[in-house]
């Protein structure tokens, strides 16, 4: 693997195969008692986010623990940034403090590459503006392969704003680069231009492609995105691109219902069909703490995954120290003294 994970195009078919496979051995870490293990262990890692995040900041938090390493979370509000602090000062300031790895969500594209040329240690990209999502898109083939036991030739329709969605870019490349086949839907306005180039097909309309799929991934309207109107109303939006229990039915069986989130529900899905059991959305999340805890480990660890998932922390004990007679405290010592006497 690369040394940063700036986009699905730095990791190859056998990266990905070798990312899931680790991510399966730090699954089960996380239905232990204590949810740890010990693979990075005096490593920093530093989650430097710009945008609003809960899911993604979070997730990242709790895999960098879990791999017992130092996490510094750093947000723009209460920081230098709110006094006009440039992305380089605080990078070469992350840099002095000694970070291993930075995680990065910043809202303008392309700005984990430049952090790059600013620090030592290895970059993440959490999501970055319009351009890409790569963990995210690798957490959702974690559960697609989970769930139907191979990427391989499935059927997934990518649906909603992909126009401004960098994860149904990712998501686009990875499916693709594991043989799946994949359809964007749409208004034509929300669909880019250079879509077909991505190695996937495109149609405006949902229920004609609704009964071929297998995998059902809805996207968000990301109005904070959005510069103009593309689309008359919300309403018109979800009664032609929103997934209703009408639409579900049109599903075949097994298909697997997934969003990204945050989810507008009653937008792009109905607060019923979000709840269904073939909604896969709340395992995304599970999932996407196993995905991190590979990346981190494969990017900053030694040794092999089976070997760090299974030496777990609860395996310690603290170092015995034997102190000189002359350290010991003195109650002790007169015990000793009386014993041998």
């Amino acid at each position: 693997m690369n040394k940063h994970l700036l986009s699905i195009h730095d990791v190859s078919a056998e990266d990905i195969i070798r990312i899931l496979d680790t991510a399966d051995s730090f699954r089960e870490v996380g239905t232990r008692v204590i949810k740890k293990v010990p693979a990075l262990r005096g490593r920093t890692v530093v989650n430097l986010f710009y945008e609003n995040s809960t899911r993604t900041r979070i997730s990242f938090e709790l895999a960098a623990k879990r791999l017992s390493a130092d996490v510094i979370n750093f947000s723009t509000s209460g920081s230098s940034v709110s006094k006009g602090e440039s992305l380089k000062d605080t990078a070469l300031t992350l840099q002095a403090m000694g970070a291993d790895a930075v995680v990065i969500r910043h809202s303008s594209s392309g700005s984990p590459l430049q952090l790059t040329k600013w620090v030592r240690g290895s970059v993440l990209n959490a999501g970055d503006g319009t351009h890409e999502h790569p963990t995210q898109a690798l957490l959702d083939l974690y559960t697609i392969r989970e769930k139907i036991g191979r990427l391989e030739g499935v059927n997934a329709a990518i649906v909603g704003d992909v126009l401004h969605s960098r994860v149904a870019r990712s998501l686009s490349f990875a499916l693709v680069k594991m043989g799946a086949n994949v359809t964007l839907i749409g208004p034509p306005t929300l669909i880019p231009a250079t879509a077909p180039q991505w190695g996937v097909q495109v149609s405006y309309d949902i229920e004609s492609v609704l009964p071929e799929l297998d995998v059902c991934y809805m996207l968000r309207v990301q109005r904070e995105r959005q510069r103009q109107q593309y689309f008359p109303s919300v309403r018109e939006y979800s009664r032609l691109f929103g997934l209703t229990s009408e639409r579900v039915g049109m599903l075949p069986e097994g298909a697997l219902i997934m969003h990204p989130g945050p989810m507008n529900r009653g937008v792009e899905i109905d607060s019923d069909v979000a709840d269904l059991p073939q909604a896969v959305i709340e395992e995304q999340v599970t999932n996407g703490i196993a995905v991190r805890m590979s990346l981190l480990y494969l990017l900053l660890g030694s040794g092999t995954p089976a070997e760090a998932a299974a030496e777990s922390t609860t395996a310690e004990q603290p170092e015995q120290v034997t102190l000189p007679e002359s350290a010991a405290p003195t109650s002790e010592r007169k015990v000793e003294v009386s014993a041998d006497a």
